[in-house]
């Protein structure tokens, strides 16, 4: 059994307070139980730099969670004993999410530990839609070396959301990695453990004609090895399957661009299929 406990924190670190119901007398936004834990209010508003911090009693936990009604269901893993998650709404943190995030009085919170059942299934391991610029403790984790203008809708992360819209670029729902036309960039996906993988599939950003495209890109691995991908123009998922190799991350770089009149190729999504280690050994 493991303890999860839910806390819901103000920009002062204090635990902020909220109402079941209308009715009822505050309370503080903080729940705990074994395995499975939900935290609820009708009367709780956020503000910029909240935070949500899921604790655990045991290190090493594949979780669901759902911190957000606009946050798909998430299966993450938990290295450590705490998830920090920053509610982030400045301007530029709105753009690249619905309008409806974080927003309203009305919220509903869970965390569940995954059964052996669930992890057994074979699953894109790079899908995060929790995923944040900033790493405070669960994975996958996307990162780059590059993210254009340091604008929330250019972010590493968006490229491992599960949000495929791609005719555009973009506040909402077309989030994508931009490179800023920096012809070094790279792209790294953490697993935060050892997966066993041997296929990936790139959705290129397809706003063409203001979006270029990649004709060849290289993606590395852990362990040293690496496959070299050819790419077309086309708005559709490209999947690619390799040998299957144990690895704790990968990385896409070496990107060639097309020679098209366009500096903007991007990346809608990276998907990177397999199994965990230790869910086959669980």
């Amino acid at each position: 059994m493991t303890q999860i406990s839910l806390t819901i924190y103000d920009q002062k670190h204090q635990v902020k307070q909220g109402k079941r119901t209308p009715e009822s007398e505050p309370t503080l936004l903080q729940a705990t139980a074994e395995d499975f834990v939900t935290l609820a209010s009708q009367e709780c508003c956020y503000e910029d730099g909240d935070k949500i911090v899921v604790s655990l009693s045991r290190s090493g936990q594949f979780v669901w969670v759902t911190l957000d009604e606009t946050l798909a269901t998430t299966l993450v893993y938990i290295k450590g004993n705490e998830w920090i998650y920053p509610v982030h709404l400045s301007e530029n943190a709105k753009e690249a999410a619905p309008e409806g995030r974080f927003a309203g009085k009305s919220h509903y919170l869970s965390v569940r530990v995954a059964t052996k059942e669930e992890l057994a299934a074979y699953r894109n391991v790079a899908l995060n839609p929790h995923d944040q610029k900033e790493f405070l403790g669960a994975y996958p984790h996307a990162h780059a070396n590059v993210e254009t203008r340091d604008d929330a809708t250019f972010f590493a992360c968006n490229a491992i959301d599960g949000i495929f819209a791609n005719t555009s670029h973009g506040n909402y729902p077309y989030g994508s990695w931009g490179i800023n036309q920096q012809a070094d960039a790279a792209l790294t996906i953490d697993f935060g453990h050892e997966v066993r993988i041997d296929q990936c599939a790139l959705t290129l950003r397809a706003d063409f004609p203001h979006d270029s495209y990649w004709q060849q890109v290289t993606l590395a691995f852990s362990d040293g090895s690496q496959e070299i991908l050819q790419t077309v123009k086309s708005s559709q998922p490209q999947r690619f399957s390799f040998q299957s190799r144990t690895v704790t991350w990968v990385k896409l770089y070496e990107l060639i661009q097309n020679d098209d009149p366009s500096p903007f190729p991007a990346l809608t999504q990276i998907e990177v299929f397999g199994r965990s280690i230790q869910e086959e050994n669980a």
